[in-house]
Order: structure tokens, then C-alpha cells, then sequence
């Protein structure tokens, strides 16, 4: 076991987002918090199912318009997973639909906010939340 701590707290996290500008906002905002990300990307729904087949992650940050479907959509399939449903998702979104939210909440997800709303509070009581669960 390290004794680095910083590698200790470190939280492996993926980002489903298809613009690389909005992928470069959410990790600098996220990387204001006190929590110590470690970031994926993934740009479509297809690479983010990829991803987490290879990787365990402790938060995903979601978009919900990806080329590949909606993200509200995908947060259903990963609430049918049996390991997946367990990871704490914040659906980050510039033009949440009217369908988003509900699909959203029934899947479980932490937080709903539009992409000018994402602070890096958000993430670390996400992460706070799950290392109590888990305990």
C-alpha cells in the first residue's frame, strides 16, 4: 500500500462529453474541488460503455445530447448494471430537455445541472456520499 496520501485520494472519474471545449471546462471546474480526480473521456455513449468495461470509476460526469444517444437514456442502462448502477453520475447539460429530468431521476442520478451551474462542491459531496455508503 502507498503512503502517498494524494494517491490514496486520488477518484478514477469519467467524462461523457463530445466537445473538447465543454470536456476542458468540466475538468478544470471539477479540479477545483477538494476531491483528486483522475479523468477518462469518452465522447460518445459507445466509448463510455468501452471504458467502463476497462476501468473502475468513482463518479461519471454525463453529458445528455452525445452523438451517439442521450444520456439520460444511457444513465437507464447503467442503472440496470449490476456494478454500474453503483457509480454516482451528475448529468451536466447545456439544453436539459423536458424528458431528461424524469429519465434521469428514475435512474438514480446525484445531481442535474446545466453546464454554467457545474460547480466543483458537486463532485466532492458525490464522492463524500458514495465513501460513506461504502463504509
Amino acid at each position: 500500500m502507498s503512503n502517498n496520501r494524494e494517491d490514496a485520494a486520488r477518484h478514477p472519474c469519467l467524462v461523457v462529453e463530445d466537445s473538447s471545449f465543454d470536456q476542458r471546462m468540466i475538468m478544470r471546474v471539477a479540479n477545483k474541488g477538494s476531491s483528486k480526480l483522475d479523468y477518462r473521456v469518452a465522447s460518445t455513449i459507445a466509448e463510455a460503455r468501452t471504458e467502463l468495461t476497462r476501468h473502475d470509476f468513482s463518479v461519471i460526469l454525463l453529458d445528455n445530447n452525445l452523438p451517439d444517444g442521450k444520456g439520460a437514456n444511457f444513465a437507464l442502462e447503467l442503472a440496470e448494471h449490476d456494478v454500474w448502477s453503483k457509480i454516482p453520475i451528475i448529468m451536466i447539460s447545456d439544453w436539459p430537455s423536458p424528458f431528461m429530468v424524469p429519465k434521469a431521476k428514475a435512474a438514480g442520478v446525484s445531481f442535474i445541472v446545466n453546464k454554467s451551474d457545474f460547480m466543483p462542491n458537486l463532485v466532492d459531496h458525490v464522492l463524500a456520499r458514495r465513501q460513506h455508503s461504502v463504509h
